[in-house]
């Protein structure tokens, strides 16, 4: 690592010569983020924190990318992680860079691009300011729109220096945009595809041919910027939608994908969720995290929910969210100082799980039913992963015998913990999902091997107004 990378920022050279005397090598930003990827996987680092179950799949072709010096586009369904992808790849920039002070667009100090750079060399040779870039600054991003024009991501002349003398012909009267403004740097346009045609033949000149054409001007400028886009594969691939030569320009084409395994879904919930007040002591039980994440992982099969603008993993943190909310309500009302979501507080994601997933073509007021659905089979796919039902015969037994209990979210946990004590063989089931035994956690297990003993059809329900009863 040079000097100056290590020191602080009072210690970088401040012109241009006192540069050129440390020995500082100006490197292109492909050769840049290459030479730091390679630095990072030799320490070990982790490449991408954060992003979870891509260490197989997205992560090795991303570094083969970069080592590659390729442009890359990434393909994916919403809420794939594709724009926080991109974000990180700026941790493999450097600390901090060297640009010519004064100009409009970060510029090489040994070799600007810009008249207005040229000119500063020119004038003031080695004594020329300096400024340091910090990896965050040389970072641009734009969501792409119809309404995007070629002043917003080239430039475009700019009336007020024409009105100060300066003939049309000038390049100093060009107001440069997006892209050249993050020359030195990483740029970003998500759903590339919405460009309009003419913007993306505009982009794809100052890509290929580095150079600007404005107003039937024309200026080279060979940017030193690293383009990365993201898309929806449905978009993308629609004939029309991107130009051929613009998309043959992108030299690696990553395909992002949702979870693989569940552990990876609950890992994001995890990381991602708004928490709970500080105040409050909140203990999530496994199984309940996994019945979130199971229920965005059904919907993603469903053939009722779209799956062209898929099922994204915000669904799973949201519901996350919502259910760890009414568990909150519900221990404010009933003054319990534990916070444990239970079965019965999963009714409460349902509005949460309608704004967050697009249905097929189904019947007005269907959605609710389908979202209930999918409760229900992510609870007896849970279920039947912590528990067979043979070890659970003599529960079913006693409600057989005429045993009727009745559970229900604002019920407080002290009423769990007799229904554990009085009936056969409950409290055992309890333990080998809730070793602790809790009152509140002894509340969710119960209301969890009920609700998956009748969801396996060994016992009734009925719903007797805002309560539930279970029989035999």
């Amino acid at each position: 690592m040079e000097r100056w990378q290590v020191v602080t920022t009072l210690e970088r050279p401040r012109t241009v010569g006192e540069l050129k005397a440390s020995g500082y090598r100006v490197l292109p930003v492909r050769e840049e983020m290459r030479k730091n990827l390679i630095a990072k996987i030799r320490r070990g680092e982790d490449l991408f924190p954060g992003i979870f179950g891509y260490e197989e799949t997205v992560a090795p072709h991303i570094v083969n990318a970069i080592l590659a010096g390729q442009d890359i586009i990434f393909l994916g369904e919403r809420g794939q992680a594709k724009s926080r992808i991109i974000r990180s790849l700026t941790s493999l920039l450097d600390e901090a860079t060297p640009v010519l002070k004064g100009c409009e667009i970060p510029e090489n100090p040994f070799a600007p691009i810009t008249r207005a750079g040229r000119d500063i060399i020119a004038e003031r040779g080695d004594d020329a300011e300096l400024d340091w870039l910090s990896r965050e600054d040389r970072y641009g991003e734009k969501l792409a729109t119809p309404d995007i024009t070629i002043a917003d991501l080239i430039g475009e002349v700019d009336p007020i220096k024409v009105a100060e003398g300066k003939y049309l012909s000038d390049e100093l009267t060009i107001h440069y945009g997006l892209i050249p403004r993050t020359n030195r740097g990483l740029f970003c346009i998500n759903e590339l595809p919405d460009l309009a045609e003419r913007i993306q033949v505009g982009l794809l000149n100052i890509l290929e041919e580095r150079d600007v054409q404005i107003r039937g001007y024309r200026i080279r400028l060979p940017l030193d910027v690293v383009v990365v886009a993201s898309a929806n594969p449905e978009d993308y691939t629609n004939r029309g939608r991107i130009i051929t030569p613009l998309k043959d320009r992108y030299g690696a084409q990553i395909r992002t994908h949702y979870p693989l395994k569940i552990e990876h879904e609950i890992g994001i919930m995890d990381a991602e969720h708004h928490p709970v007040p500080a105040d409050f002591n909140v203990v999530v039980p496994a199984y309940m995290k996994e019945v979130i994440a199971e229920i965005s992982r059904l919907a993603r099969r469903s053939p009722d929910v779209n799956q062209r603008s898929g099922v994204s993993v915000r669904a799973s943190i949201a519901n996350y969210e919502s259910l760890l909310a009414n568990a909150l309500r519900r221990s404010i009302v009933t003054h319990e100082e534990v916070i444990v979501p239970r079965v019965s507080d999963l009714q409460y994601i349902v509005p949460t799980l309608s704004g967050k997933v697009e249905f097929e073509t189904v019947e007005e007021g269907r959605e609710d039913q389908i979202i209930e659905k999918l409760i229900q089979n992510a609870v007896v796919a849970v279920f039947n992963r912590h528990y067979n039902l043979g070890e659970l015969e003599t529960v079913v037994a006693r409600f057989k015998a005429g045993t009727a209990v009745e559970v229900g979210e604002g019920l407080a946990s002290e009423q769990y913990t007799r229904l554990a004590q009085q009936i056969d063989g409950l409290g055992v089931a309890v333990q080998k999902v809730a070793p602790s035994a809790s009152a509140p956690e002894t509340a969710a297990a119960v209301e969890f091997i009920l609700e998956g003993l009748h969801l396996n059809k060994r016992l009734n329900k009925d719903r007797v107004g805002g309560k539930i009863q279970y029989r035999g």
